[in-house]
């Protein structure tokens, strides 16, 4: 008998070593969650009469428990690498099924799919048409994929003028004008537009002061084409005594041909802010809606998951929402390697959500969650398996011993 209760402590013994140092194998594996061995005692219970008597039998492993602890946040200077600060767990995919991970060392694979070091793909809420997010179950999910495609051009619809007309210019006659000759306009602006197509064109207004006070002409060009409002060419702009514009406060012209096969270009230009001071000209702003298209530069995530594609034009577009999971009973899942987990039974019902709200934490860009093995500690609970171990060698040493005894007798 102390044969087999040495035994049973000496596999004991071997499966905490195991796990210990699994543990210090780890120290440096991102979004590795420690183990711990737990044990329990083994009894073969004699009755006699009408007591019994409880004879201690060994031991035997219970289980192995994992402690899914908040591991180090140790900040990198890739975008792609993710880190979750609170609870939740990654959502991963390819043909063997869904996964669970805390490791958010992700890159991109050939074909634009953000994928971990094993390629399974980083699951994403898309955005509705709306640009917002929703999700039910693992099928309103889907793959984060940057794509190489350039992005869509917008044609300019609006301009924004914001200027001081001098109220102390002088008169000049619109019948006279030439675009190539300063000196039959008072003012003029340059604003590159663009049309559906994405092709750049050159919309420049001319300012001419009348004969009247408060009163200017208005005349717009557009590739060195004069370009005629709505309300016909030009356009009288006034002003009222305090300097501020009477109106009109918008001049609309529809129809402007674009010679590259695109849609004519409708554009309304707003002048809500423009002034006439008894100052120099000035241009405090010139702004217009349309961009040209552009290439992928860059990917940007916040702390609640989104993703956003940086392009070339300066625009940007959010890809998706990256989703996180939880379990009722973390301690239920079941371990894939990779770093990797899977739902279970004991784990109970799977929870999708978004970072930052209910129960699931931040997401950090740029950072990766370190393992939450502690090193001192384990190597600790490594000489105390260690010195298990011996001791129950120790123990068929002795039981040999005696037995070697009873034979000689």
């Amino acid at each position: 008998m102390p044969f087999r209760i040495a035994l049973s402590g000496l596999n004991a013994a071997q499966t905490d070593l195991t796990v210990t140092g699994n543990n210090v194998a780890n120290a440096a594996t991102n979004g590795f969650k420690r183990s711990r061995t737990e044990f329990s005692d083994v009894y073969a219970v004699a009755f006699e009469g009408i007591g019994s008597i409880a004879t201690g039998n060994g031991v035997s492993v219970s289980g192995v428990t994992q402690n899914y602890s908040q591991g180090n946040v140790e900040f990198t200077d890739r975008n792609l690498d993710l880190a979750v600060s609170g609870q939740g767990f990654f959502i991963v995919k390819n043909d063997q099924g869904v996964n669970y991970t805390r490791a958010g060392s992700l890159h991109v694979d050939r074909d634009g799919y953000v994928v971990n070091q094993t390629g399974q793909q980083l699951q994403v809420i898309p955005p509705d048409a709306d640009g917002n997010f929703s999700v039910q179950s693992l099928e309103d999910l889907g793959p984060l994929r940057l794509s190489n495609a350039e992005g869509e051009p917008q044609a300019t619809s609006s301009i924004t003028a914001t200027l001081n007309l001098n109220a102390t210019d002088t008169f000049k006659d619109p019948a006279l004008f030439n675009p190539t000759d300063a000196t039959t306009f008072n003012n003029s602006t340059s604003v590159t537009v663009y049309d559906s197509l994405g092709a750049s064109h050159t919309a420049t207004t001319y300012y001419l002061k009348t004969a009247v006070n408060n009163q200017w002409n208005v005349i717009q060009y557009a590739d060195g084409n004069p370009v005629a409002s709505t309300t016909g060419s030009p356009v009288l702009m006034t002003f009222n005594p305090d300097g501020t514009i009477n109106g009109p406060t918008s001049i609309d012209y529809t129809g402007i041909p674009s010679g590259t096969g695109a849609d004519p270009l409708d554009i309304s230009v707003k002048y809500d802010a423009t002034t006439q001071f008894g100052s120099d000209f000035t241009v405090n702003g010139l702004n217009q809606n349309g961009f040209p298209t552009g290439r992928l530069s860059g990917v940007d995530i916040d702390s609640s998951g989104v993703v956003f594609a940086r392009f070339t034009n300066g625009q940007s577009k959010a890809l998706g929402k990256i989703a996180l999971a939880n379990f009722s009973n973390v301690g239920g899942l079941r371990q894939q390697g990779d770093t990797n987990w899977a739902q279970s039974y004991d784990a109970g019902d799977l929870l999708l959500g978004e970072a930052n709200t209910a129960s699931f934490g931040l997401i950090q860009s740029g950072a990766l969650e370190a393992s939450n093995v502690d090193i001192a500690e384990s190597l600790v609970n490594l000489i105390t398996a260690q010195r298990n171990f011996q001791a129950n060698a120790q123990v068929i040493s002795a039981a040999d011993q005696v037995t070697q005894t009873i034979i000689n007798i």
